[in-house]
């Protein structure tokens, strides 16, 4: 019996034991290097149904989405399964299929999305239209880092990392020989059929992993009609095998993802654009526990992977066809050595030194924006906590990067206006960075099972291969994209505060966080409209001509989130959760950053008891008047949303599996209006409609 299904039939006395030692238990590993020791041959413990999981261990704030969660939203991309999480938002270019986590109002060259350690190796950082190839219902976990926790990622993570975790590389061996899980479910909106499928196995030291998926809507269906142009498509799959003994463990997998998904709105829609992204990878990773010397735990991963999508629609000539390709090759390595704890005058001293390197070569054709690019990094962080005495930590960290890119720059007119028909001079240039990063963190143990944090970091950004030397159409976004080789370092200080409590019947994740940046890069509309090439600027009609510019900025906001269970019912409890977030951004001028997420708050009533679970929650998103230049105002949206399922115990050897939940939730049951003001397409498409869906996960 699974220990999601033990807990919803313990007594009400145990069940808020139970209910307390699963949260203590909730251990993140993306946030920092330094993790207790411990063996390979079992999985982490469940967090109960519906129970907010508050990691109250690290340093800086982290949003964890189970796997239980995942099996009942079902969401199809990471945007989707993070849409609605204080702090976070998603690009939503290509609802369902190219939906992009936006952190704090940061995105893209910022914000690192990574699969078990190691980057995704997409190209969704070049453009908004482009999917993240991670399916998230084969993820055992979600983890959303921000602060200065995610400086062991390197420059590309200063906004935040998106983790998602897996036992693709198996890490245990299942105390039965053989675990699983298996879901499936349909969506009314689009009307959605999705399956996936997870099973470990494993003895003698040896465990084997395998996992499958497949998804497939129609255009959805919005008030009033439905969006042409947005129905999609996904399957892949992984294996995966590891050797593992009593000193660690070490690991090789393979994984495949495909799809197909259309661009809803606007010129994409009449040209009917589709794209077909298509990725291998391979991943490795292992841990090793010495018995002496200097250290406690070495641990490594390594990824390589080869992506390619193209862009298919009606070209100028109105003939359908393939009209931009996006080819990604991608390899990164890191190794950490935990040293041994040192007993100090001043109390514990724990720690680790990281080693990072990748490389990335990223090639287009035909009516692409980016030239071929090849981008190299090498790194060094460390990592060092001191206990000063039970309950009160400090943490320093430091990295230091040195990038490289090289690609083929364009000198454009200072005011992007075309001179006399004539296309920009073109050179090969390479840039060199060297980003430095630091921070300083306490952790300290309050009354009543809270804790609080407060950090500081300084991070530094190297200027991605895109906003450099980016010089063309970009099809499928509409727009005409101008890099500027000169950019500078981007340099971000910030200060976030937290308190958390995971204990007992009040959970509670609040943060408050300002940022000063220095030289942000960000995409400027100049105002003008371009066709296929830099001469019709000005004249054109087809593509919004964007232009990347440096200026200080200054981001502050913050994130809460909070369960209480009010009254004990049957073996479980009845209560009510709130939240509420915002995130305000402006330039030393004055003028708002561009593309920032609304206002929210929301909040509902929730019940667990005897396996049935049920919720009825509204979030609530303020209009977005605080506008940038060429930017439109978005109205607010009301998003009612419902929950009802239940859970049994079943015996394995008739039924197969341990443990059956069906249920049904409802998104948007107003049928409200809702736009993104995050999205570059908020002005053309409506998210979708009124939507139940039917779920349905065996776990043996």
């Amino acid at each position: 019996m699974s220990s999601t299904v033990c807990a919803g039939l313990l007594t009400p006395s145990a069940a808020r034991a139970q209910q307390a030692v699963a949260l203590d238990e909730i251990s993140v590993t993306s946030p920092s290097p330094i993790q207790p020791s411990r063996g390979a041959v079992a999985a982490d413990a469940a967090v109960p149904i519906g129970v907010l999981p508050v990691a109250t261990n690290t340093f800086s704030p982290v949003t964890v989405v189970t796997q239980d969660q995942i099996a009942r939203d079902q969401p199809r991309t990471l945007g989707d399964a993070l849409f609605d999480r204080p702090g976070i938002s998603g690009t939503t270019y290509a609802p369902g299929a190219a939906s992009r986590p936006i952190i704090r109002g940061l995105d893209n060259a910022r914000v690192r999305i990574q699969e078990n350690g190691i980057v995704n190796g997409g190209v969704s950082d070049l453009g908004e239209d482009h999917a993240v190839p991670v399916n998230p219902l084969v993820s055992d976990r979600i983890e959303v880092i921000r602060g200065p926790a995610t400086l062991r990622y390197g420059s590309g993570a200063i906004g935040g990392v998106v983790s998602a975790d897996n036992n693709r590389v198996p890490t245990f061996i299942p105390a039965n020989g053989v675990q699983g899980q298996v879901t499936s479910g349909f969506s009314s909106v689009d009307n959605g059929r999705l399956g996936a499928a997870t099973v470990d196995a494993g003895g003698d030291g040896i465990a084997v992993h395998a996992d499958g998926f497949k998804t497939a809507n129609d255009s959805y269906a919005i008030p009033g009609g439905i969006q042409r142009n947005s129905y999609n498509e996904s399957q892949g799959g992984a294996v995966g095998i590891s050797a593992i003994g009593d000193r660690g463990f070490v690991g090789i997998s393979f994984s495949h993802y495909d799809a197909v998904y259309a661009i809803p709105g606007g010129v994409a829609e009449q040209d009917r654009t589709r794209l077909t992204p298509n990725q291998d990878r391979v991943l490795s990773r292992g841990e090793y526990r010495p018995l002496d010397g200097p250290f406690e735990v070495i641990r490594y991963w390594a990824g390589y992977s080869v992506y390619r999508h193209n862009e298919v629609g009606i070209g100028d000539d109105g003939i359908e066809g393939v009209q931009a390709i996006f080819k990604n090759r991608e390899a990164e390595g890191r190794l950490e050595l935990q040293h041994v704890p040192v007993i100090t005058e001043f109390g514990k001293l724990t720690g680790a030194l990281g080693f990072q390197s990748d490389r990335r070569v990223i090639n287009t054709q035909l009516e692409s924006f980016l030239p071929k690019t090849e981008s190299r990094a090498n790194a060094v962080y460390l990592f060092e906590e001191l206990e000063l005495r039970p309950g009160t930590r400090l943490q320093a960290a430091g990295r230091y990067e040195v990038d490289r890119l090289s690609s083929t720059a364009a000198q454009f007119p200072a005011d992007y206006v075309p001179v006399d028909g004539q296309e920009p001079f073109q050179y090969a240039r390479t840039r060199r960075f060297a980003p430095k990063s630091a921070s300083i963190g306490a952790l300290q143990d309050l009354p009543y099972g809270f804790v609080a944090s407060l950090t500081g970091s300084y991070v530094e950004r190297g200027p991605t291969g895109y906003e450099l030397f980016s010089q063309g159409p970009h099809d499928a976004t509409a727009t005409f994209e101008i890099g500027n080789p000169n950019l500078k370092k981007e340099r971000a200080r910030t200060v976030e505060a937290s308190i958390r409590r995971a204990e007992g019947p009040f959970r509670l994740d609040a943060t408050g966080y300002f940022t000063r940046y220095t030289g942000f890069i960000y995409r400027n509309y100049t105002g003008l409209t371009c066709d296929d090439d830099f001469a019709s600027c000005g004249v054109g009609t087809d593509n919004r001509q964007i232009v990347y510019q440096q200026q200080n900025a200054t981001f502050y906001g913050a994130e809460i989130i909070g369960q209480y269970d009010l009254v004990p019912v049957g073996n479980g409890f009845a209560g009510v959760e709130a939240q509420f977030d915002f995130v305000r951004a402006q330039f030393d001028n004055g003028a708002n950053v561009p593309r920032i997420p609304p206002y929210r708050v929301g909040g509902g009533v929730y019940l667990r008891a005897d396996g049935w679970f049920a919720r009825v929650n509204l979030l609530h998103a303020f209009s977005h008047d605080a506008t940038a230049v060429y930017e439109t105002p978005t109205p607010g949206y009301d998003d009612l949303r419902a929950e009802l399922s239940y859970t049994k115990a079943v015996d394995p050897a008739v039924y197969g599996a341990s443990a059956i939940t069906l249920g049904v939730q409802g998104r948007n049951l107003l049928n409200d209006d809702i736009r993104n003001s995050t999205s570059f397409k908020k002005d053309e498409i409506l998210l979708p409609g009124r939507n139940v869906r039917l779920f349905l996960t065996a776990r043996f």
